[in-house]
């Protein structure tokens, strides 16, 4: 496993460095004056001169992007002149509080996918199929902003049972019972296409190893459904879903800017909107390179435990 674990890292590295550079040279390119927009329209010409100093952009591209490069190898990301504050604070506690929701939504929605899986397979009621096939079609069907507004509507208009947004006023660890009640809403809303996605790749994998020789020959030795499906079915099955599941990281990862945009849930997809609508370049660049960088961890610790659930992966790329 490490040897396969070694092989990959080279290719994920390659992936970052070729993203770093096309993240900086597509922000480069976006028209206007870096420094004059961070510095505001009422700013003195000595003021807009710091700031590019700062920024280095009074050097050559070249020579910014090898500065820009150190600074996020060495962790000194710099400040934000429009947000405020250091940057790397800013992603710390926007990569908190997204993290929380996203492992939330991803449990939430591993959950769902496995339950509906193999009830629609070991029961195959045609009422059940029915309910499962126009669920998932309801959850594909509906963008985040639309199934969060309604989420709000009902759950904390209508019926004011849950908050409409935010955090914990005390933080994640203090009130456990608080933090659920405030996580409940957009993490439902964050997992609702993946569960769909993930349900739709599980059961298809089901049905297909319950036409494998080995399920005739388990039938035919008295096995009920129920354990063909929960041990034997399930366990070949899981490397589809694995694979399934690191395709919707991307998915999870764009669908958090909506939902913490609707429930303010101060994350990381908050803060790139704030970068974004406020033209702060220092920040939309680091924040691009980690959700690239994240979504090809996730990539290759998906492509790992692929190769953990199925040996003939790992052991194709050791030859």
């Amino acid at each position: 496993m490490t040897r396969y674990l070694v092989r990959r890292l080279p290719s994920a590295i390659l992936v970052l460095f070729l993203a770093s550079i096309v993240i900086f040279l597509v922000l480069r390119l976006v028209p206007g004056d870096a420094a004059t927009t961070l510095a505001g329209p009422d700013a003195s010409e000595e003021s807009i001169a710091a700031i590019r100093a700062q920024l280095g952009l009074d050097t050559s591209i070249p020579a910014q992007y090898l500065t820009w490069l150190g600074g996020v190898l060495s962790l000194d990301l710099g400040r934000s002149y429009v947000i405020g504050g250091s940057i790397a604070d800013l992603v710390a506690d926007g990569l908190t509080n997204t993290i929380v929701l996203s492992v939330t939504a991803l449990v939430l929605a591993v959950l769902v996918s496995v339950t509906l899986s193999i009830a629609a397979v070991a029961w195959p009621r045609r009422w059940l199929t029915v309910v499962v096939n126009g669920a998932n079609t309801l959850a594909v069907a509906l963008p985040p902003f639309v199934s969060g507004v309604l989420l709000v509507l009902f759950f904390a208009v209508s019926i004011p049972v849950l908050p409409a947004g935010g955090t914990p006023p005390a933080g994640f660890l203090a009130r456990p019972d608080i933090t659920v009640q405030y996580l409940l809403l957009p993490a439902i809303c964050l997992a609702l296409p993946v569960a769909a996605a993930l349900t739709r790749f599980l059961t298809e994998s089901l049905r297909t190893e319950l036409r494998q020789p080995y399920v005739t020959t388990a039938r035919s030795l008295g096995v009920s459904q129920w354990n063909l499906v929960s041990r034997s079915a399930l366990r070949n099955a899981l490397p589809t879903m694995v694979t399934a599941l690191g395709l919707q990281t991307g998915q999870l990862l764009g669908g958090a800017v909506l939902v913490e945009a609707i429930f303010a849930w101060p994350g990381i997809g908050q803060l790139i909107e704030q970068g974004i609508s406020r033209r702060d370049y220092p920040v939309v660049q680091v924040l691009l390179l980690l959700s690239v960088s994240v979504f090809v961890i996730v990539q290759l610790l998906t492509d790992v435990l692929h190769a953990y659930l199925d040996p003939r992966i790992r052991i194709g790329g050791a030859s």
